[in-house]
């Protein structure tokens, strides 16, 4: 559909707007609302597994924090993540029961490792074991780490492209409560409860929220039903202080998701649902011995998919157990050690009207990771992992991450690392199985820049490269059967830019520019399959404080052209490529009360009319508003 002539010009007044607003910011240099005073002073804790400030770490770590949290009140989890430099949520924009996947730095989906609160969670019953982010409701968290590059030395299978840690709220101080409230377009309405503070030597975190929206067609079709979404979730994050060295952690995440589905791109299907419930249970302990910490942790995580097509049921079920332990113990005031072992059992049970799955396995690993750090500014670690699967038998990984730091301030680094992904259970043992997959095996090179050029101002560059061994795909098994498969390899390699700036008190700024290419490689032919990912992406949050009691923030993000491939309703492939396109939200919140904040979120103001994936519709223009009490 055409656009009007006088969204065009909105759009050439906006991206104006804000190279006007670049330029300006440029020359009074400032930094980001979504980070510190100081980037490098910032104190993350995913890229080694203990506390580190990121001028003394050598990789590529961004940071959601609490305060940007509370600006995007009412908005999802996939919504936040989607304004990354780097990393787009597939079906961010589609109906919201749709599954959204995470592409980071342009690797499939599946490649990128979710922690909740530095716990693992896969998705054992799907095809690729991804986690839904979906499930995870924005009110629980604290805190987002995310960290890119391969990083199964620390984290094992699945953290090719990244890491996604999610830390959820556990109180401090008194003990206080909150209630919010949405309401928003196509009928989307949400509560929650929130309760975070200390009794005692006993901290809590809990939220309760129920939320559901009618939504609209999931699939481009004539007279589509609308694909609505009911979900419910829980989150309890406990945390119990024995004495001085001791402490013992629970946590619990409960979802449930109801949701209208489709028949496929360009096809409708009435009666057509599913129904999904996701537990992460974890227990923990943590102790301190003299300068070292000892964190133990046992996690369960069971998820159970229930799809319902006009009465034709599939029943997939998945369970993981996971034991983690971790020691963190400095050798000497330069050296820093970094070691535990894990133990993790995967299975399904999927029962359809095609037939049944029933299978488990499970991988031991253990690892070490050095860091070396100098008075004179040097920094790296070098670790290595070894694992030991059921199916697959030995595998190794390394690190090996050198970094420096100009006058606490300017920090280069490099990063080589090695990954591997083992194939899901579905991928083995369906219909579609093949016992002879491999494991995808990857290194990564990066390098780049972070400068905290003065106090308010950062700007920072990465470039990677990813190459991958056995890359798994779909295709032909055998001259007479198509299943999963190893291609050659897989190469991809881009980069990212930001800009963080803040001019003043109550003006900042974020801008990001990423760029990411790839193709496999078969014994005959080598071709981009990057699908649904776009080569060039870019994006600017500008944010406007008003006195103590009101703020505004501006979001625009590019999304480039992509190519994607599905099949039509007589099974042929086909390959389309997708228009760029841009979306401009803007979120304004005003406390008229200490206790009270009232806020209003709009999104895709112009109305752009754009596809994500080919044959599904996208969010039109659509606002969320409502308010947080705080009941103390």
């Amino acid at each position: 559909m055409a656009k009007p002539q006088q969204v065009k010009k909105n759009y050439t007044l906006v991206a104006a707007g804000l190279g006007f607003a670049q330029l300006a910011l440029f020359s009074t240099a400032a930094r980001s609302q979504e980070k510190p005073a100081t980037q490098l002073q910032e104190v993350v804790v995913t890229a080694s597994r203990s506390p580190k400030k990121q001028s003394e770490i050598g990789k590529v770590v961004r940071v959601i924090n609490s305060e940007q949290l509370s600006r995007s009140q009412g908005r999802t989890l996939p919504e936040v993540l989607n304004n990354v430099a780097g990393l787009n949520i597939g079906g961010n924009n589609n109906t919201p029961g749709d599954i959204k996947s995470v592409y980071l730095r342009g690797a499939s989906a599946g490649n990128t490792l979710i922690l909740i609160d530095g716990i693992p969670v896969n998705d054992a019953s799907n095809i690729s074991g991804e986690f839904d982010i979906s499930a995870i409701v924005i009110d629980q968290i604290e805190r987002i780490e995310i960290l890119k590059g391969g990083n199964s030395t620390l984290y094992g299978s699945d953290a090719v492209a990244g890491v996604i840690n999610i830390i959820t709220k556990r109180g401090g101080g008194k003990l206080k409560g909150n209630v919010l409230g949405t309401v928003g377009s196509y009928d989307t309405y949400k509560g929650a409860l929130g309760l975070n503070g200390s009794v005692g030597n006993t901290s809590i975190g809990l939220n309760v929220s129920n939320s559901n929206s009618k939504g609209f067609s999931t699939a481009i079709a004539p007279n589509g039903d609308k694909d609505g979404l009911d979900q419910k979730s829980l989150s309890l994050n406990l945390r119990q202080q024995v004495n001085s060295n001791v402490a013992l952690k629970g946590n619990l995440q409960l979802n449930n998701n109801q949701a209208g589905l489709d028949n496929g791109p360009f096809s409708d299907k009435a009666n057509y649902v599913y129904d999904k419930t996701a537990l992460l249970a974890g227990l923990g302990a943590e102790a301190n011995i003299g300068n070292s910490t000892l964190n133990l942790t046992f996690s369960q995580n069971n998820i159970k998919n229930i799809y319902d097509n006009a009465g034709s049921i599939t029943n997939n079920r998945g369970e993981i157990s996971n034991v983690d332990a971790v020691l963190t113990a400095p050798l000497a005031s330069f050296l820093d050690l970094t070691s535990g072992g894990n133990f993790k059992y995967s299975a399904t049970d999927q029962r359809s009207p095609f037939g049944s799955l029933n299978r488990g396995n499970h991988i031991s690993s253990v690892f070490t990771s050095l860091f070396f750090k100098t008075e004179g500014g040097f920094r790296a670690e070098i670790g290595g992992r070894y694992n030991n699967h059921s199916a697959y038998g030995d595998n190794v990984t390394y690190t090996v991450n050198p970094s420096y730091v100009f006058a606490e301030k300017y920090k280069v680094f490099v990063n080589v690392s090695s990954a591997y992904k083992v194939p899901s259970i579905y991928q083995l043992y369906s219909q579609y199985g093949n016992l002879n997959l491999k494991p995808e095996t990857s290194r990564t090179y990066e390098a780049g820049f972070d400068f905290d050029v003065l106090d308010n101002l950062n700007l920072n560059f990465s470039y990677f490269q990813r190459d991958v061994e056995d890359a798994i795909d779909f295709g032909a098994v055998s001259p007479t059967r198509f299943g999963y498969i190893n291609q050659n390899q897989q190469n991809d390699h881009g980069f990212e830019a930001e800009l963080s700036v803040k001019p003043s008190k109550i003006l900042s700024a974020n801008f990001y520019y990423a760029y990411v290419t790839g193709k496999i490689a078969t014994p005959t032919t080598a071709f981009n399959n990057l699908f649904r990912r776009p080569k060039n992406s870019a994006g600017a949050n500008i944010g406007l404080q008003l006195g103590n009691k009101a703020n505004i923030n501006l979001n625009y993000k590019l999304t480039g052209k992509r190519i994607d491939r599905y099949f039509d309703s007589n099974f042929n492939q086909v390959d389309a490529e997708l228009k760029s396109y841009n979306l401009v939200d803007t979120y304004l919140q005003y406390k008229p009360a200490s206790k009270l904040a009232l806020f209003a979120d709009i999104k895709n103001i112009f109305n752009e009319d754009y596809i994500e994936f080919s044959g599904y519709n996208t969010r039109g223009r659509n606002f969320n508003a409502g308010f947080k009490l705080d009941l103390n």
